[in-house]
């Protein structure tokens, strides 16, 4: 996260990237120099935010895959990050402010702004409902008709986003960018916003991480445990969605986070989910940092959406994942 701070189109020392440090947490940010003021008030909530959002999505993919016994779950392949940004959007289009939303910071928008990660949050629970009720009773197999379903759940809310979108098309440049992930805008305040949304959704997640186990066995062997799989089930539908809806409301879409990280700790040796939800909340997060981290500085002085390494990295791995299976 250091390196990563000192890292950009101006390079700065790690020594003054540790003063800026100190002497933003010791409330002296007003006496930094420029470098300093880079530091403290661009790349460091951008680092952090990185780290909360890769964070969230790294325990939500491995509470997905535990809920689902399928290595191929993932907060975007079922939807859900479909249906938080649509919910997103939809916020900000209801407030009236969608072009100056995504021209200039995402919630330099009043009260309002604390309504979009509830939206959000919605929207992802819809869709990862839609997901679950469109691939009951099909022929195919359990890991092809949640894939399927996902495919088209995801599909649906991405056209409804797009014509949200389009409305403003003056703004459609900046818009395409959030949608690609965009932690450029990230900022102190989005920093103390996300974070309850975030904390709140990965600490249900970890309360339920017995029960996740439990039903690795098998409902009727869960249910002889004492666990309630329809319980375990929403309470992970709910933490996953608040998660990851909080993470796409404040910086967009930014994929395939949800699905390496639980398998790297996997092979890493955390088979238990009392041990996998923080270790992949630590693989998403290193993740994403270090994504982040290429992304501004494999093309420096210009960056690349975070979004487009991720995927760079998470489509070959998933392509891999789908072959393992097959």
């Amino acid at each position: 996260m250091l390196l990563s701070a000192a890292s950009g189109a101006l390079a700065i020392s790690l020594r003054r990237t540790f003063a800026a440090l100190a002497a933003g947490v010791q409330g002296r940010a007003s006496t930094l120099d420029v470098e300093g003021s880079i530091v403290w008030n661009l790349r460091l909530p951008r680092v952090l935010m990185a780290a909360l959002v890769g964070a969230s999505l790294g325990s939500s993919g491995a509470a997905m895959q535990g809920i689902f016994r399928n290595p191929l779950a993932d907060p975007y392949l079922l939807g859900v990050a479909s249906g938080a940004s649509f919910g997103a959007t939809l916020a900000l289009c209801l407030s009236g402010r969608l072009a100056e939303a995504f021209s200039d910071a995402p919630f330099a928008m009043g009260r309002f702004s604390a309504f979009v990660p509830l939206f959000a949050f919605f929207g992802a629970a819809g869709a990862v409902l839609a997901t679950l009720a469109l691939s009951r009773g099909g022929r195919r197999s359990r890991t092809a008709s949640l894939l399927l379903a996902g495919v088209v759940v995801g599909s649906v809310f991405v056209s409804m986003t797009t014509f949200l979108m389009l409305r403003d098309a003056d703004r459609l440049r900046a818009v395409i960018t959030w949608t690609m992930g965009n932690l450029s805008l990230s900022s102190w305040r989005d920093v103390v916003l996300v974070s309850p949304y975030a904390a709140a959704g990965m600490a249900l997640l970890y309360a339920l991480a017995r029960g996740l186990d439990a039903l690795q066995l098998g409902e009727d062997t869960a249910r002889t445990l004492g666990v309630n799989p329809r319980t375990i089930r929403f309470g992970v539908i709910a933490g996953a969605s608040l998660a990851t809806g909080a993470a796409v409301a404040f910086v967009g879409i930014i994929g395939f986070v949800g699905l390496v990280a639980p398998h790297v700790m996997r092979r890493l040796g955390a088979p238990h989910h009392r041990v996998l939800l923080p270790a992949s909340a630590l693989g998403g997060a290193t993740l994403l940092v270090v994504a982040d981290f290429g992304a501004r500085t494999l093309i420096r002085p210009a960056e690349l959406p975070v979004g487009v390494v991720t995927t760079l990295v998470g489509g070959p791995f998933f392509l891999w994942l789908l072959r393992r299976e097959s």
